[in-house]
């Protein structure tokens, strides 16, 4: 991949970077050639510091790193995308984003202060859970820490108990209380999926490549 520096007057190229899992916008850094390189190279988030007048490689202090999933140009070559992985707050602030709890957002929308689609809380609500299983010494108490201390065949179990209750609420036309218990529901899958050794990712991949295969007009056969 080849950026076009030259277009440039300071030969510095923004680079958007963005949450390969949440989808949500986390900060806008500049590559010049030497960053651009050692990005690719070591896969880690590596910007030119117009502040510093130096490389700097995100996280280097904080150990909040920016691992790099994937790079994409755009069609003038003089911007990225960076689908990254953060190892924590990406703000120097503490916040998830940059672009969190800016002056008067609270006033302007609910929503403004974390620009993420909201769908995206499920794969923050994943990563949370896997954190939870590798890590259950921070939050001893926590409920999800608790599950997975039961094993799989007692979050196996709550799966079960979970989708008969949205069965009986979505039956029963119970509109009130079929959010929480659908809600439930997926919250107990995720956790299943972790103790399983798999992810939503992956699952969302198999939906994925169902998805391709249809667009292509290969249909899946109906379930009897």
């Amino acid at each position: 991949m080849t950026l076009d520096f030259q277009k440039m007057p300071d030969q510095l190229i923004p680079a958007i970077v963005q949450d390969a899992a949440t989808g949500q916008v986390l900060m806008l850094g500049y590559f010049n050639a030497e960053a651009w390189q050692r990005t690719q190279a070591e896969g880690r988030v590596t910007f030119y510091s117009r502040s510093k007048q130096r490389l700097w490689t995100k996280g280097e202090t904080s150990g909040n790193y920016l691992q790099v999933v994937s790079l994409h140009l755009d069609c003038d070559q003089d911007t990225v995308l960076v689908l990254a992985r953060p190892d924590g707050p990406t703000c120097h602030r503490g916040t998830t984003s940059c672009f969190e709890g800016l002056p008067g957002a609270e006033e302007a929308a609910p929503d403004a202060t974390r620009p993420a689609p909201a769908v995206s809380f499920l794969a923050e609500l994943d990563r949370l859970i896997e954190r939870r299983r590798q890590y259950p010494a921070e939050e001893p108490g926590s409920y999800t820490v608790r599950l997975f201390e039961k094993g799989l065949a007692r979050i196996a179990q709550k799966v079960g108990e979970e989708a008969v209750e949205t069965v009986i609420d979505a039956m029963a036309g119970n509109k009130a209380g079929l959010p929480g218990e659908a809600a439930d529901l997926v919250y107990h899958l995720l956790v299943l999926l972790r103790a399983s050794g798999s992810s939503l990712e992956e699952m969302l991949a198999v939906l994925r490549q169902r998805h391709q295969t249809i667009g292509a007009g290969q249909r899946r056969p109906l379930p009897d």
